[in-house]
């Protein structure tokens, strides 16, 4: 089977007309939001602005424009074939109506939610976090293949393993054998992907990032045509913008067509299919408990004093919820195997490019006064206070030792008791 490649620059209706009839495997459409604004965003080294306007005279002509290519969308896909139109929360609801009165409502397959964590200090209201991607299949008969994730850490695999009945009462019970023993289940391959995508929005530093407003992740369109297409299937993109779906379907081995009416975007598009650049996720890889360095006890410290855990950092263990003159405060806690001078070097290294009014260290083991009150170290910026453990640690000793307890730490008891 020959393999197409194909980009055009024009208007989508004009060129999805030339497109022979039932000849596409997958369309995914990723359309202007109806957001009545102009966007843009430049390239990461300030070269080079990419824009394009989502202005409209109402949203009737919006919905027209959507409509028509819906329209045009289902007279190119293939029986077997399958569209995604991508949205957020702004016109979702109009775009699914439209979706079931072109493709009929029985042919809607899911609702996807692609869910990520983007930080925004938006308007009043929740943060958005995610966008809705529709599935929709051209008729009952359509292509689909199953893809499977890992078992969440809390299934219990030696269950999942063993075959199953509905008893009298319609409730699922273990398959027993004539001896009475349990009946091994067929093979499992994991757990069949859900409705819900965790997959990482692009960050700025990202290395497929190209600086076009609206770009998704490769990982996200590939994840799209692993579902519905085989190698050598053609995959159409009628608002292309940079190109992410034929990069995804270049690399799957699929045939795509791209069209947009931006020369620019058509010439971003050639020049990624040159390099396909991919960033690679580490989180997908390996799982959010990878990035988690803290454990039970230092987080425990850090709520102690209202203080936001900071992960995979060697100087910074947290920083206050509240800032201090306007200004961040940096978390570190003594390590059992530091002194407290080399904790103190390592939160001064880690805040040494940045300006931070004061710091807070976390004193753990080498116990040279006792407080619980705040002390200015040596530096007047770094405030170190004692955690909970040492606290009890150096009254259990004081008061059993025979020794007599300082007058700050009978202050501290007497307070405690009060």
């Amino acid at each position: 089977m020959s393999k197409t490649e194909k980009l055009f620059t024009g208007n989508c209706i004009d060129e999805l007309g030339k497109i022979e009839d039932e000849k596409i495997d997958l369309v995914y459409m990723d359309p202007p939001f109806f957001t009545q604004k102009d966007h843009s965003l430049t390239t990461r080294d300030n070269s080079k602005e990419y824009t394009f306007d989502d202005r409209w005279t109402d949203l009737d002509e919006y919905l027209e424009l959507i409509k028509s290519i819906l329209t045009e969308s289902k007279r190119v896909l293939k029986n077997t074939g399958s569209i995604f139109l991508h949205c957020d929360r702004i016109a979702s609801h109009y775009l699914r109506l439209l979706l079931d009165k072109v493709f009929g409502f029985k042919n809607f397959q899911s609702e996807i939610v692609w869910a990520y964590k983007r930080w925004s200090n938006s308007k009043k209201g929740l943060l958005n976090s995610h966008q809705n991607i529709y599935f929709y299949s051209n008729s009952p008969d359509f292509k689909f293949n199953k893809i499977y994730t890992e078992y969440a850490p809390t299934t219990n695999l030696d269950q999942i393993l063993q075959a199953r009945v509905r008893d009298f009462n319609g409730k699922s019970a273990y398959m027993l054998d004539e001896s009475g023993k349990i009946i091994l289940g067929k093979e499992k391959k994991g757990v069949p992907l859900s409705d819900v995508w965790n997959i990482p929005f692009l960050n700025p530093k990202a290395k497929e990032r190209v600086g076009y407003p609206t770009q998704k992740p490769v990982l996200l369109l590939k994840q799209i045509i692993q579902l519905v297409t085989d190698e050598g299937d053609l995959v159409l993109d009628p608002f292309c913008g940079s190109g992410t779906t034929c990069i995804a379907a270049k690399l799957l081995h699929r045939s795509f067509i791209g069209i947009d009416k931006s020369v620019e975007a058509i010439e971003l598009t050639r020049r990624r299919l040159k390099e396909l650049v991919v960033s690679d996720s580490h989180l997908l890889k390996n799982g959010e408990d990878k990035y988690i360095s803290k454990s039970k006890h230092e987080l425990a410290m850090l709520e102690s004093i209202r203080a936001f855990p900071v992960q995979r950092n060697k100087g910074i263990d947290g920083f206050l919820r509240e800032y201090v003159n306007d200004k961040p405060v940096p978390v570190k806690i003594q390590s059992e195997v530091e002194s407290l001078q080399e904790a103190k070097e390592k939160l001064k290294n880690a805040t040494r490019s940045d300006k931070y009014d004061f710091k807070i260290l976390i004193k753990t083991n080498e116990i040279e006064q006792n407080s619980l009150f705040s002390d200015f170290s040596d530096e007047e910026d770094i405030l170190i206070i004692d955690s909970y453990d040492l606290i009890i640690t150096n009254w259990k000793e004081m008061r059993f030792s025979g020794h007599p307890i300082p007058r700050k730490l009978e202050k501290e008891e007497s307070l405690a008791a009060g």
